[in-house]
């Protein structure tokens, strides 16, 4: 082949009408798929506070079989709050030592986003008891 008929040779593809009709199909689609996931995000989402809690809560328990009681400050159990993302981190939620006495604590998460933007922040708490409840469903 010379070189004048390979530059006549088409080659096959898509022209640009066809590429923005299957654009358009594909947002239609995810409008009509993204309120069912929401949910589903929510919950993936509030695993990280779940995880997070049972660290602080093996902690506590951990510093109570040491000094008799369970303590005030987290810095003493060694937890340091991952970087939210309001800091240019990934972590979702903000974490309060709210009670802590020789018998009992509690801890809370709360979200710093909305996950589903209806107003409202989730919130988690753990108690000695060490199960984790969702306090503020988003």
């Amino acid at each position: 082949m010379t070189l004048i008929n390979l530059r006549l040779k088409k080659i096959p593809g898509y022209n640009l009408q066809e590429v923005l009709i299957v654009l358009v199909i594909i947002g239609i689609l995810l409008l009509l798929a993204l309120p069912n996931l929401m949910p589903l995000i929510s919950k993936a989402k509030s695993i990280e506070a779940q995880t997070q809690l049972k660290y602080i809560y093996n902690s506590q328990t951990t510093y109570r079989y040491m000094y008799s009681k369970y303590s005030n400050d987290l810095n003493e159990l060694d937890f340091i709050a991952p970087k939210s993302v309001k800091d240019g981190g990934t972590s979702n939620y903000t974490y309060d030592l709210i009670n802590a006495t020789n018998s009992n604590f509690l801890v809370k998460a709360t979200a710093i986003t909305d996950f589903d933007g209806d107003g409202i922040f989730n919130v988690w708490e753990i108690d000695e008891n060490g199960n984790p409840k969702q306090v503020v469903k988003d």
